[in-house]
């Protein structure tokens, strides 16, 4: 019964993003609309649990209380990647980074599709045979395509609340407040030199935007897709934290 219910939610997670890809090339979604739509689809695929906790860490939740859909997980990374894209190719190495663990978790899920469609079963099974903090595990792809996700979100709050911003010093705060503390000197280094490239703010706004969309509307659909994702992005660190997995740094 339970395997019945499992591969009904996998067979509407792919309609459902086959329908978004659809729509999105019918009717031209601006990056963030197509977001919006991910996560909210992620919000609609989640399945009621109870917020249970365990007997032995007072406040802590259990794992059998999370559950994240990975397809929308993963298409809101490959819109993470469209969206430094638009930053231009000083971005290229985190683009690349991106590439490689959204690579990582697919083929991981496509190793038992039904059973890792929640992404949450990825951690669970590597942090059980004490793989999930190596190098290579698909946990700690995960970490870091959370981590990519707080810097785009950062980074539209600031261009929301001030479109006058300039652009190398929105990329460089939100960058501070995600990115960096888990960052060696090396990636900090690097990623200093790239601010120098960044477009400017104006030219950066109208890359996101659709052509008929006015600046009030990219405004609207940046802090709607904040406010979506920002529970989320709360519940994947608390499951990495309940992993030991949130402090993580590069290697």
């Amino acid at each position: 019964m339970q395997v019945r219910k499992e591969r009904e939610e996998e067979e509407e997670e792919e309609e459902a993003e086959v329908g978004i890809k659809r729509r999105r090339k019918m009717e031209r979604w601006s990056e963030i609309k197509s977001a919006i739509e991910e996560v909210s689809m992620m919000v609609k695929l989640k399945p009621v649990v109870t917020r249970a906790r365990n007997g032995d860490g007072e406040g802590e939740p259990r794992d059998d209380a999370f559950h994240v859909p990975t397809g929308p997980f993963l298409s809101l990374c490959s819109l993470v990647l469209e969206v430094l894209d638009k930053v231009g190719p000083t971005m290229a190495v985190l683009r690349l980074d991106i590439h490689q663990n959204v690579q990582r978790v697919e083929l991981f899920k496509e190793s038992d599709p039904l059973k890792y469609s929640n992404l949450v079963e990825m951690i669970k099974k590597e942090a059980g045979e004490g793989n999930a903090r190596k190098s290579d595990s698909c946990s700690r792809a995960i970490v870091w395509l959370t981590r990519s996700m707080d810097l785009m979100a950062a980074l539209l709050q600031r261009l929301a609340k001030d479109p006058g911003q300039k652009m190398e010093q929105a990329v460089e705060e939100s960058y501070n407040v995600t990115l960096k503390p888990w960052h060696g000197w090396i990636s900090s280094a690097a990623f200093k030199v790239a601010l120098q490239l960044v477009p400017e703010t104006k030219t950066f706004i109208n890359l996101l935007k659709t052509k008929d969309e006015s600046y009030e509307n990219f405004k609207e659909d940046a802090q709607t897709l904040i406010s979506l994702i920002s529970p989320v992005l709360e519940e994947i660190h608390s499951i990495l934290k309940l992993y030991g997995l949130d402090r993580l740094k590069s290697i």
